[in-house]
């Protein structure tokens, strides 16, 4: 990924969210026109229509109204992740937004697909990569299942470990596994916290900023540092 990456811990689509959108929209060289944005709705895919639509009507309507070209593609299984048809929308987009829902699924569904492969490719040139929740959890090398308090593999493209949003809200139930997932880091891995209504916004190689009302938590098997809003820090 050559462009930016919003990791997001909660408020995709809200109005919490317009300064970081705004200046994501703002890093891109459009010559005048506008931005192409595709959301997709991919990890609510076993949600059903409501939750689809929901997600889909959102996007569209918020990126709207901050003066780009959006549109959200049906990309809810296998099968539609493989369907030729949404190539072209996701290699010519220039940010494209994975809402949240189940990391898992979202990885399943994505990973070797025709449509995982097509962004790829837009973001090799520079598109925007912004995801929240389970759209910044893929990114990890790990993918907590927190309920099952199991690990699966995820896309290893930000360097750490694990990415866990929502978390200055973790029920109590879990924390014993965010406890335990903290215990498997070894010498130079991460885990990332992300809180709600918070991003950690950068590239690869690059700076990172955190934007919103809440931190960014970031641990070693030695230690943990929390940013705030306007800070940054690299993640080499």
């Amino acid at each position: 990924m050559n462009g930016l990456i919003a990791l997001v811990g909660s408020g995709e689509y809200l109005p919490v969210m317009e300064e970081v959108d705004r200046r994501l929209l703002a890093s891109l060289n459009l010559n005048g026109r506008k931005a192409r944005i595709v959301c997709l709705p991919t990890a609510a895919g076993r949600e059903g229509e409501a939750s689809i639509n929901r997600w889909s009507d959102m996007g569209i309507l918020h990126f709207q109204a901050l003066g780009a070209e959006a549109q959200a593609l049906r990309i809810i299984d296998r099968q539609s992740a493989d369907d030729p048809q949404c190539e072209p929308a996701l290699e010519n987009a220039d940010l494209i937004y994975f809402s949240g829902g189940d990391p898992g699924y979202l990885y399943d569904t994505m990973n070797g697909s025709r449509a995982w492969n097509a962004a790829q490719r837009a973001w090799a040139r520079g598109a925007i990569y912004a995801g929240c929740s389970a759209g910044a959890m893929i990114l990890a090398r790990r993918i907590p299942r927190l309920r099952l308090a199991q690990t699966q593999t995820g896309f290893g493209i930000v360097p750490a470990e694990f990415i866990i949003p929502h978390f200055d809200v973790v029920p109590v139930l879990f924390k014993p596994l965010i406890l335990a997932l903290r215990r498997q880091l070894k010498d130079r891995e991460r885990m990332i916290g992300v809180d709600e209504e918070t991003a950690l916004v950068g590239a690869l190689g690059g700076e990172w900023r955190v934007m919103g009302r809440g931190g960014v938590h970031v641990f070693t098997k030695h230690g943990e540092q929390r940013y705030t809003n306007g800070q940054t820090l690299t993640l080499d």
